[in-house]
């Protein structure tokens, strides 16, 4: 009665933990199917901003523009029609939106439903043959017969390869993920450089060499460490870090990649400082003392024994730290100067994915293109963390099958 009771229990623990395991992935499946499935709809959207369209006079041989020609011409960087390529009988650009209509005609003509509103901007077209309009698709059915570009949708190429984010222009937003992406690149490994070495270090010695009473001290502070929320670490990396690099640099700014760098760095540590120390000591105490029976150090058994028998837990403190910095918001968001810029050197401000999508996600309109960008930077971040840990999963396992 009571064997068939207990195999009752433990038979149900088992089943719960399966459902429990179960219910747990298929949610995280469902996240990133989510996370995608938001994300891909961004590709679906005009170039141009919703609802409105780009006219030409009928005779003007312009057949398409591409978001970044379509800003420059309204930022009017772009003056003339040669410099796109095309020859129209009025080269110069003459840029036509719905508050310039009472430039051309008086405001009486108007009436006042619009209602003769097509024709009116039809015919300011046809009079000016370098004229481009941005204006409202419903304004351009009735008597319309100027031409309008067909831009077709946002596509891949230009949101990976472009060098411009700018969400808001008019009338063409800007979703050029280069500047974001290279950003969280630079600031990341700048991190795990800094924090890497370090890390390692300081496990070994907390691990090897520390003696009982200084390791029960240094165990303790660590793990303090890595519990203080990630604005004290942005607090101090504004009022201490930023000023320091500032100053040592001769910079007008101190907000920069380097300041982003240094502060997750820190708060990298105390993950890779416990796991890699949780590895180190889970060696067995039959080899190192079988490497000091052989006429080896101390310093040579750590090396050659040690490490290398430990470096899957290294490697998942690594990993974990890595996850960390690349994932980061609020630190990162306070000293790296928020810039969307394509960075050259880590003295330059910079803006990551995280910190793009938690300054601008509160503004962007649910299912716009805005909105729909910030999903794919998600995912951008999600192929990221993923691409680093099967890179270096595939190095531990490496290590592994030679010291085998």
């Amino acid at each position: 009665m009571f064997r068939g009771r207990k195999y009752f229990i433990e038979a149900l623990w088992e089943g719960l933990l399966k459902i429990s395991g179960s219910v747990t992935s298929i949610i995280i499946i469902l996240i990133v199917l989510f996370l995608f499935s938001e994300g891909l709809g961004l590709f679906k959207k005009d170039v141009i901003e919703e609802g409105y369209v780009l006219a030409v006079n009928k005779d003007n041989p312009i057949k398409d523009l591409n978001s970044q020609q379509i800003k420059d011409v309204f930022d009017v960087k772009i003056e003339s029609w040669k410099e796109l390529g095309v020859d129209v009988k009025d080269d110069k650009i003459i840029l036509l939106r719905l508050d310039d209509i009472p430039n051309y005609v008086p405001e009486e003509e108007i009436a006042e439903d619009m209602s003769n509103l097509d024709t009116i901007i039809n015919n300011i077209i046809e009079a000016n043959p370098g004229m481009i309009a941005f204006v409202p698709r419903d304004f351009t059915q009735k008597g319309f017969n100027a031409k309008i570009l067909d831009l077709g949708t946002i596509n891949l190429k230009e949101f990976v390869t472009g060098k411009e984010w700018f969400p808001t222009a008019h009338p063409a937003a800007q979703f050029g993920v280069m500047p974001i992406v290279l950003g969280t690149l630079w600031v990341s490994l700048g991190a795990i450089l800094f924090a890497l070495p370090f890390g390692l270090a300081v496990a070994i010695y907390s691990a090897e060499l520390a003696n009982k009473r200084v390791h029960k001290i240094l165990k303790p502070v660590i793990e303090l460490l890595a519990g203080i929320p990630s604005v004290v670490y942005g607090f101090f990396g504004l009022i201490v870090i930023v000023p320091l690099i500032q100053k040592a640099f001769n910079l007008d700014v101190g907000e920069t990649g380097l300041a982003g760098s240094i502060v997750l760095a820190i708060m990298a540590l105390p993950t890779i400082i416990t796991i890699a120390e949780d590895a180190l000591r889970s060696t067995p105490r039959a080899m190192k003392e079988a490497s000091l029976a052989l006429g080896a150090n101390k310093w040579q058994t750590i090396l050659k024994v040690t490490i290398p028998y430990s470096i899957s837990g290294i490697t998942a403190g690594v990993v974990l730290g890595i996850g960390r910095a690349i994932g980061e918001t609020m630190a990162v968001l306070m000293v790296t100067g928020n810039a969307a810029v394509i960075p050259h050197t880590l003295l330059e401000p910079v803006r990551t994915i995280p910190a793009t999508i938690a300054a601008e996600l509160g503004e962007a309109p649910k299912g716009g293109a805005h909105y729909e960008a910030l999903f794919i930077l998600g995912c951008i971040l999600f192929i990221i963390t993923l691409i680093i840990n099967l890179v270096v999963e595939y190095i531990s396992y490496k290590n592994k099958n030679k010291v085998a």
